[in-house]
């Protein structure tokens, strides 16, 4: 298996926090970024957040900055997204997504990601 596996999510109320998860299996984990992005019902796929290979290079979306956290554990080959202080707006499919490429500080692009995981639903209601 190539793909990445998203786990967490669910529906809360407005101010709750989630944390999702995603576990990879590749090799050389540890040299990858890696993102997640959202996609809410009639919108495109957008940017959350972003992580470099060894957790020193981070990027947020200013939607979600200083209300979400992307943290990684390379022995683990786990990265994770703290989501706090959620709102209706938040409301999407959230997938993490690996860029093979190595040593990278991670993008805001899509297309420079390879392998997506299957996708989770987060739903936050008022």
């Amino acid at each position: 298996q190539l793909q990445p596996v998203d786990s967490g999510g669910g529906s809360v109320q407005a101010g709750d926090s989630l944390r999702l998860s995603c576990i990879a299996y590749s090799e050389n984990f540890e040299m990858h970024p890696m993102g997640w992005f959202r996609q809410a019902p009639g919108k495109e796929r957008e940017f959350v957040a972003s992580i470099d290979y060894n957790g020193e290079y981070i990027n947020y979306a200013e939607s979600v900055k200083g209300r979400f956290t992307i943290s990684r554990d390379n022995a683990q080959k786990t990265v994770a997204l703290l989501m706090n202080s959620l709102k209706p707006e938040d409301t999407a499919v959230y997938q993490c997504a690996e860029d093979r490429s190595p040593y990278g500080t991670g993008t805001v692009y899509p297309y420079n990601y390879d392998y997506w995981g299957q996708g989770i639903q987060v739903t936050v209601s008022s």
